[in-house]
């Protein structure tokens, strides 16, 4: 183990060899983190809370952007508290995350974002100009409508004191005013503008009522000249008490997207990390300060000096407005009205300010002539102002594109433009005072277009417009309206006339020589693609191709060697093994002519198979199955049902004597089994009535094991009938002994259960006696109806001689209530009681034998069912028909996780046992890192990524043409965020049909139909190759077997929604007496608004008890309700006088409920159906996350107490699953010490001195002369008392029962002993061992194999009780139990996970329902976790250049090419994203020829499809694109070459031929390629001088390599821009011209009928075209040339495209945020490479656990395939580059199995 590791694995559960990537928080260095931060604060006394001294601020700390001598006194005192929350929550930001923010099932995720914040990031895009307001709105309403796409559920916040961060800037103050009303009256995004900060308590009142998923917040403020800094510092605060209020951050910051998802850096909040509770009293007078700091300096003290405030500008702009109204009754566009009111205003306050300066021209404080307008100037800019809007409201939005000049305003000019942009942010904050007034406020993002004014001011100047003509006639007249009412409003002022729009002389615009001009000689590349010839591109995309030019084939530029002349020993054209042969495979199959060597690796391989098939035995039980294959490939044909029409049944012909003599024998036989049965019911009857008294529950399941053996009825009546009766006696003895008040009527309703059986199963065979009994104990129950309901029963019983007795035993509950409320559980389903021959151990439901029918016809099927449900059993059913079938069909079954691929091998081995040829196995495993009889199995369990290796990789194609069966558990993973494509690729190149198993899929259909469209693609394609047009005989042959093979191409769609087992939800709550449960109604969940919007949740199920209280509570709101009566359980038309109530009844009367309560809704009765829905909701207060690891233990305790273990407890944090299990031990443990006392250690010790003492004696020689029996006599002695003396021991050392949760009896002790035996050679498992012996577990994905598997087990067993565990149970992981509890909230909880962690708990044939338990999980959170659905699957964009290349490569090297032809063709024409969508198909074919492009150009195929060059290199890293294609730039151009030279040291054994130097300068190479993970940009700004062992910050490449890489980018750029060109005809233009979100529309804006050459001077196109870009960027200089010049082109490219800068393979090598900041690349593989610490990446490169195995797993097995690929490839094999590669991988390996181990 690498130095600094000891510490960080002793006690720690260790790295696991097969470690899933999952959602887990990190569990670094929490706790020195939080003493890091005690420490901070405990320097600041109470004194220094309420106000710092600067002196002593700058002597304890070194000033940050606020310690400056011109900040006022008050803010001073603050620096150094300011300074350290800023230090503290840059800390955090720092080790921030980036994940996904939106996940699947998005309902269940509501958010805020911070509107500030978002004015931020989007103010400061790149393609932005300031002063092209429509382009800003665009830019914001583009990225809402994208998330909202997205399916987020968010408000916008913006608090009133932000608005001081735009003090100093009058444009941006007018911006965000605009803003929020443009956001609060054209969309419907919920804004709040209320509340005055993050410290007032509306906001904390909104905050703990919607509790948000997260915030999103920008962690630094927009750059304002004078401020500070001090903006800044309120961003910090605000995300230091969002994160001390335990809520997540998501930054702005670093946000990127792809066609489904958002991605961000994410905090995640720890109460106990932050002190934000204790010091808000000093956070508070600090925020004041600087909220005050920043308000002082006003934009207007600056515009209009100290004589005129705000306030009188305010009410300036009330009366001018008041005046407009009375001009303009009828309204007007709110351009017009702002314009107007906005030039008047500032010219009024502009002649003040020039007669103060008149009346101070004595005192030598006014300005110089020089430094401002004259009044005249300033009516100047306001006519052309007005000619501006007068143009923006006529032009349309294509026409306004504007060219980057180079110009800028004069200073005087431009202070008075800022003039008017104040005057704005005034308007439009009064403009609620005019709400009478008819204001269209539809062009609020439209206000002003600075380009277009100064173009205007430009061309005023430069022609002589002293008419009116050169505007146009329409423009005119607006203008003209527009500057006589700015006259009538500044009647005091002389302002002009409307023409000349410049009257006087005064330069307003000129050049700006720091301004970058438009580059005029750049040009734009050819559209075009090189012609080719490639069947598959011709089949394909041909259509596309012959509308475009063809380049000419010199374009194509080969990766030629002859120039390298260090590469000439390379053989490029010979095959590299593929990544099957190079994953570790086991030994076993390895040939060796040492029998010892065969002997051991049989033994191994015998040891192997053990143990799988006892890992699934706790899974199943020993149920293998010998199977034999088919004498000629029969099937098993589902039964057929007879068909008999009612009255015409055919006569059956007589029986024969023989028949008649069989059928007595049967009978005969069957009394004499059935008399057997009955002795031997009435042996053990009385003992079971025994376990029933006492332990019901246990007696009932012995009963339940002798009626399934007894094959008699009439023996199971009576049977059922004796424990009736006995039942019933208990009830009665009930009765007598308790107060009516205190009875529990769940007896009566065992009473009712065995009632219900007896009914539903024998009721036609009872005798009347048997019947009278019954109808005695409904009438004793107080059931009178239900008794005379029973036939052969009098309608007037006798009534019982003592009426007393009758109300003893009444249960006082009508019988329908009575049923619903105490026997939800006990309910009968609507089973079927035929027997199905294919199946043997159980009675399958119809929608079961669908699944079986399918697989028995060959079909396809998509299977959504709840998890326990059963529909797993197909999948072993079709697995035993593939074995029976032939000995080389192969049944493929695809896991999502490498857990559950083991869980299944487990299964497989325990099922199924066959004799197969040599050479072949029943059951074989591939994963990445190990394969074992993987191609020479029946039955293949893989993860998808492998199986898309074999069926791409044309050598494995005669192996695939074997596939009969492939099954895709866990198929919702193809929504998900990882490898989500690969679930497609595999579903269309599949030929043969599957099977796709999910308990979480929402509108399963579009996927089945999907689907068929994919399998009807496919029976077309083998109808072709059926009928063969001149092929060759051998092709014949192969065509003719596919004919005769019984192939079907039917996709079956079976969903089954119920569960077996009802869920009853809890919230817990703490109190003073201890812990309590309160029952969650889930329609609690629920709010009106979403009903109406959606509905009832497809999956929100009621339990009968739940359906009584919707009903209870709807009468109690609604007294007067008219039905009232007809839902009334005892009316109800389903339950009305029923004895037995099924389940299935039950069902219809809560869909009937619902149906109703959205009646309700509808139909006027809203206010009375909120009210059902609160009165619901429970009043617990929600446990906070701060006390729950110390109250865990009285959780459990509460559990086990209520017999509600064995329980799963969920956290999404493996620190915490840790801390948990430990703290419960620790509890157990402490408990048993106490309960023994002190004395019990002494006589323990004492007692094992002695037993020590008594084996020593015993160990010696025994005698053996005769004479010495004394002494023999005296060891006998000896020996008794060392047995009593061990039997003492075993007493003292056993537990005491309530001193842990194992249960002993669970399981066997030989295997307990055997799993306990196995993870004694864990080393790191010291601490779970002793936790699993109390019965007491944790489990997530950083736990080593054995460790996890050893969990699994016992708790499947039921020895363990208790288990704490992350999200790696959620996938499929067989642990069903009888509780869930969620403890605590994390971004990874959502809708998805929450179903599939639910789902565990009620195990069938255990538990009769399953308990949730929410313990620490917001209320609000729990509500959007019931009632969100579960994901609609949605395609994902499904090409790269790499899988392009990896199809040609198939096509062209296959030995069936037109078998892979048509799995290339089904790949590329069936994108699950495109289906039914030809815009998105041709889209996505112009991508395909994109790709072949740059293939061609980069010479890794030819012409003719043939692969050349590195191709095969460049597939075997097609994990990592583009990183695989510029490491082949670089190796072609020699530059590995330059760094490794020759070897420094000569070849030796062991040796180590080059420098550690060399060996980094390679590494540092690969880490920029292929080890990307990209930290958040403020982490530049944090001090990492602390750090002893990482340096954290990747270094950059050298010169020469980054400069190849450039060269790599810009040839992407070219290609993938003449991609979006050509893609430009394919947008909606007419929806391009609307803004994305509120859809407001610039299509047309007012028609002109003719253009003056005025107005075509300012429309006058740039140097390049704008048809490729977003006409609304264009508004800011955007051209067709910028689609070349920027790696991320997501923002400017035509949004109806639906395309995203992800698809684009650059490689950047400095990856910038919106504000310009770095962010840098962790350098997390150079780091350990140099110090193998795990301990240091953890706590210095912000890596968490389970992140550090998968990353540092990932890297190394690129090493080890780089290194293998140039080593086949190389003929020399002293080339200093293979041999570099091959010690560096080596090296790597070794460090990376230490930590490992």
């Amino acid at each position: 183990m690498a130095s600094g590791d000891a510490d960080l694995m002793e006690g720690s559960s260790g790295f696991s060899s097969d470690s899933e990537s999952e959602a887990e928080s990190p569990s670094g260095s929490e706790e020195a983190e939080e003493e890091e931060e005690e420490e901070a604060f405990s320097d600041l006394s109470d004194e220094e809370e309420t106000g710092l001294g600067l002196d002593e601020a700058e002597a304890d700390l070194e000033p940050g952007p606020g310690a400056d001598t011109e900040l006022p006194a008050e803010l001073q005192r603050q620096v150094k508290f300011l300074n350290t929350i800023s230090n503290i929550v840059l800390s955090k930001l720092a080790k921030a995350e980036c994940t996904s923010l939106l996940h699947d099932s998005v309902e269940s995720e509501f958010f805020v974002i911070d509107g500030d914040s978002l004015m931020i990031e989007h103010a400061l895009d790149s393609s932005f100009c300031e002063g092209q307001n429509l382009h800003f709105f665009y830019l914001v309403e583009r990225f809402l409508f994208d998330i909202t796409q997205k399916g987020a559920k968010y408000v916008i916040v913006f608090f009133k004191d932000a608005e001081c961060m735009w003090a100093r800037s009058s444009y941006h103050l007018s911006l965000r005013t605009a803003l929020i009303l443009h956001l609060k009256n054209n969309t419907e995004i919920p804004v709040y503008t209320e509340f005055t900060s993050c410290f007032s308590s509306k906001w904390q009142e909104f905050v703990k009522e919607k509790y948000p998923y997260f915030i999103m917040i920008s962690d630094k403020a927009f750059t304002l000249a004078g401020n500070k800094g001090m903006s800044s510092y309120l961003l910090k605060m605000f995300l230091f008490h969002t994160l001390g209020n335990e809520i997540n951050v998501a930054m702005t910051s670093g946000m990127h997207s792809d066609v489904r998802r958002l991605y961000g850096y994410y905090v995640n909040s720890k109460a106990a990390a932050t002190r934000c509770k204790k010091t808000q009293k000093a956070m508070e007078p600090a925020y004041r300060a600087i909220v005050s700091f920043l308000s002082q300096y006003h934009i207007t003290k600056q515009l209009l000096g100290g004589d005129q405030s705000s306030k009188s500008v305010s009410d300036e702009v009330q009366r001018d407005f008041a005046q407009l109204q009375s001009l303009w009754p009828d309204g007007s566009d709110i351009r017009r009205s702002v314009c107007v009111v906005s030039c008047s205003v500032a010219l009024k306050c502009y002649m003040r300010m020039l007669k103060n300066e008149e009346k101070h021209k004595g005192t030598g404080t006014a300005c110089s002539k020089d430094e401002s307008l004259t009044f005249q100037e300033a009516a100047d800019v306001c006519r052309m102002y007005c000619a501006h809007v007068a143009l923006m409201l006529h032009l349309p939005l294509t026409k306004r594109a504007q060219k980057k000049d180079s110009l800028k305003w004069v200073k005087p000019a431009s202070d008075f433009l800022q003039l008017l942009n104040m005057n704005e942010h005034y308007i439009l904050k009064n403009l609620d005072i005019t709400k009478s007034w008819k204001n269209d406020l539809v062009h609020l993002c439209d206000l002003s277009d600075k380009l277009l004014l100064t173009r205007v001011a430009h061309c005023s100047r430069m022609t002589d417009h002293t008419d009116s003509s050169f505007l146009g006639e329409v423009i005119e007249n607006d203008y003209k309206q527009m500057w006589n009412t700015v006259s009538s409003l500044t009647s005091d002022c002389d302002v002009g006339e409307a023409f000349p729009l410049q009257a006087t002389s005064k330069i307003m615009v000129q050049e700006d020589d720091s301004l970058q001009k438009e580059a005029p000689l750049e040009v734009i590349p050819d559209v075009g693609f090189t012609p080719v010839n490639i069947p598959l591109v011709e089949e394909y995309a041909g259509d596309v191709l012959k509308d475009f030019p063809m380049l000419s084939r010199d374009s194509s530029v080969d990766t030629s060697l002859a120039e390298n002349q260090t590469l000439l020993d390379w053989s490029l054209d010979k095959p590299l093994s593929d990544d099957y042969e190079r994953t570790k495979a086991s030994t076993f199959g390895e040939k060796t002519n040492d029998p010892l060597v065969r002997k051991r690796m049989l033994r191994s391989y015998q040891k192997l198979v053990r143990f799988h098939r006892f890992y699934g035995s706790t899974l199943e039980g020993n149920i293998t199955k010998n199977i034999i294959t088919n004498v000629q490939g029969a099937t098993t044909v589902a039964p057929k049902q007879s068909s008999v029409i009612s009255g015409k049944s055919k006569k059956l012909p007589p029986k024969k004597k023989a028949d008649l003599i069989a059928e007595e024998n049967i009978r005969k036989k069957k009394e004499k089994e059935d008399q057997k049965q009955r002795e031997q019911w009435t042996l053990i009857s009385k003992s079971i009535m025994k376990m029933i008294q006492e332990n019901f529950d246990h007696g009932i399941k012995k009963l339940e094991e002798f009626l399934k053996k007894c094959s008699g009825d009439s023996v199971k009546l009576i049977a059922e009938m004796d424990v009736l009766e006995n039942c019933f006696k208990i009830w009665v003895e009930h009765c007598q002994m308790t107060e009516s008040s205190k009875r529990s009527n769940l007896i009566a309703g065992r009473v009712m259960k065995r009632i219900h059986n007896i009914l539903d199963k024998y009721e036609k065979m009872m005798e009347k006696s048997q019947l009278k009994l019954i109808a005695s104990y409904l009438k004793e129950f107080g059931f009178n109806k239900l008794a005379q309901s029973l036939p052969d029963i009098d309608q007037k019983l006798a009534r019982p001689k003592n009426p007393k007795k009758e109300n003893m035993l009444a249960v006082g509950v009508e019988p329908a209530r009575f049923q619903l409320k105490y026997m939800g559980p006990y309910l009968l389903r609507d089973e079927r009681n035929d027997p199905d021959p294919r199946v043997s151990h159980f009675i399958p439901d119809t929608w079961q034998r669908e699944l079986l029918d399918a697989v028995d016809n060959n079909e396809s099927a998509v299977i959504v069912a709840p998890t326990s449900s059963g529909k797993t059993y197909a999948s072993y059913y079709c697995m035993e028909k593939v074995l029976r079938d032939s000995d080389d069909g192969v049944l493929v079954y695809i896991a999502p996780t490498k857990a559950l691929v083991n869980q299944v091998v487990a299964t497989v081995y325990n099922r199924f046992s066959k004799t197969l040829p040599d050479g072949m196995v029943v059951c074989g495993v591939y994963t990445r890192d190990y394969r074992q009889d993987a191609l020479n199995c029946q039955i293949l369990i893989t993860i998808p990524q492998c199986l898309e290796n074999l069926i791409l990789h044309a050598q494995r194609q005669a192996w695939v043409k074997k596939l009969k069966y492939v099954i895709f558990d866990e198929v919702h993973c193809l929504g998900g965020e990882i490898g989500a494509e690969v679930w497609e690729h595999l579903l269309v190149m599949i030929r043969c049909p599957f099977l796709a198993l999910s308990a979480t899929i929402s509108k399963p259909e579009a996927l089945a139909q999907w689907l068929q469209a994919v399998k009807n693609y496919w029976q077309r394609t083998d109808k072709t190759l059926e009928n063969p047009v001149k092929a060759t005989g051998g092709k014949k042959k192969q065509q003719m077997k596919i004919s005769r093979d019984q192939r079907s191409y039917k996709v079956r769609l079976v969903v089954y929604g119920e569960r077996y087992n009802d869920l009853e939800k809890y919230v817990c709550s703490s109190n003073e007496s201890g812990l309590d449960f309160v029952s969650y109604h889930p329609c609690a969940a629920l709010t009106v608004d979403h009903i109406e919007r959606y509905g009832f949740p497809s999956d929100l199920s009621l339990s009968p008890p739940e359906c009584l209280r919707l009903y209870d509570t709807m009468t109690e709101t609604w007294t007067s309700w008219p039905r009232a009566q007809e839902f009334n359980p005892e009316e109800y038309k389903g339950f009305k006088d029923k004895i037995v109530i099924k389940k299935n009844d039950v069902r219809k009367y809560e869909a009937e409920l619902k149906q109703e309560l959205d009646k309700w809704i509808t139909s006027g009765q809203k206010a009375q159906a909120v009210q059902v829905l609160e009165k619901l909701k429970p009043t617990s207060v929600v446990n906070s996350t701060s006390t729950m690891v110390k109250q865990f233990p009285m959780l459990v305790e509460a559990l086990q107490k209520a017999n509600q273990l064995p329980a799963l407890f969920f956290s999404f944090s493996v620190s915490v699953v840790e801390r948990l299990a430990k703290e419960t031990f620790l509890h157990v443990t402490n408990k048993e010490q106490m309960k023994r006392g002190s004395d019990d250690a002494k006589k323990r010790i004492e007692f094992e001195n002695k037993l020590r003492k008594l084996s020593k004696r015993a160990g010696k020689k025994q005698p053996s002369d005769p004479k010495e029996s004394h002494v023999s006599d005296n060891m006998v002695m000896k020996e008794t008392e060392q047995e009593m003396l061990h039997q003492k021991l075993q007493e003292m050392r056993k537990i005491p029962a309530d001193c842990t949760y194992a249960v002993e009896t669970a399981a066997d002790r030989k295997i307990l002993d055997t799993i306990f035996q196995r993870l004694q050679i864990v080393k790191t498992a010291n601490q779970l061992r002793l936790y699993l012996e109390r019965g007491i577990g944790f489990h997530h994905a950083s736990l080593n194999s054995k460790g996890r598997q050893a969990v699994e087990m016992l708790f499947r067993l039921g020895f363990a009780r208790v288990v704490t565990a992350t999200g790696t149970l959620a996938l499929g992981i067989n642990m069903p139990c009888k509780t869930v509890v969620f403890l605590d909230d994390s971004v990874f909880l959502d809708a998805l996970q929450y179903r599939q962690m639910s789902g565990r708990a009620g195990r069938r044939g255990f538990d009769l329902i399953g308990n949730v338990v929410f313990y620490s999980v917001p209320m609000p959170k729990v509500q959007r976790l019931l009632k969100a659905s579960v994901p609609q699957l949605n395609g994902q964009f499904p090409l790269s250049v790499t899988l392009v290349l990896r199809l040609m490569l198939l096509v062209a090297k296959a030995e069936d090419p037109m078998d892979a032809k048509a799995k290339a063709l089904s790949l590329l024409q069936h994108s699950m994203l495109c289906y039914d969508n030809k815009k998105q198909q041709l889209v996505l074919k112009l991508y395909f020829l994109s790709c072949l492009q740059f293939l061609l150009q980069g010479g890794f195929v030819d012409v003719d499809g043939i692969p050349r060059g590195f191709a095969e290199l460049v597939t075997q890293l097609h994990y990592h694109e583009s990183a695989n294609f510029v490491f082949v730039s670089l190796l072609v151009k020699g530059l590995f070459h330059k760094i490794c030279g020759q070897p420094e040291k000569p070849a030796g054994k062991g040796s180590e031929r080059f420098s550690d130097e060399t060996m980094e300068s390679l590494l540092l190479v690969l880490a920029n390629l292929f080890g990307r993970i990209h930290l958040p940009a403020c982490s530049t700004e944090k001090d990492w001088s602390m750090l002893r062992q990482s340096k954290v910050f990747l270094e950059d490449l050298p010169e020469e390599f980054a400069d190849t890489v450039n060269e790599y980018n810009k040839t992407i750029q070219e290609i993938f821009g003449c991609f979006l060109l050509s893609a430009s005809n394919q947008a909606d233009m007419v929806e391009e011209c609307h803004l994305p979100l509120s859809k407001t529309s610039f299509e047309n804006a007012q028609s002109l009928q003719t253009c003056t050459e005025f107005v075509t001077e300012l429309t006058a196109p740039g140097n390049h075209p704008t048809t490729a870009v977003s006409p609304f960027t264009c508004l800011s200089g955007v051209t067709n040339l910028d689609l070349f010049k920027t790696y991320n082109v997501d923002n400017i490219t035509l949004r109806t495209l639906e395309l995203s800068s992800s698809n684009i393979p650059v490689l950047n090598l400095m990856k910038y945020d919106q504000q310009g900041r770095r962010m840098p690349l962790n350098a997390y593989a150079l780091d350990f490479y140099r110090h193998g610490s795990l301990k240091a990446l953890l706590n210095d490169n912000m890596l968490h656990l389970g992140e550090a195995y998968n990353v540092l797993n990932e890297f190394q097995i690129t090493l080890s395939s780089i290194s293998t690929s140039l080593k086949e490839l190389c003929d020399n094999k002293e080339d200093a580059v293979v041999l570099a590669f091959e010690q560096l991988k080596d090296t790597f390996y070794q460090k990376f199995e230490k930590i490992k181990s």
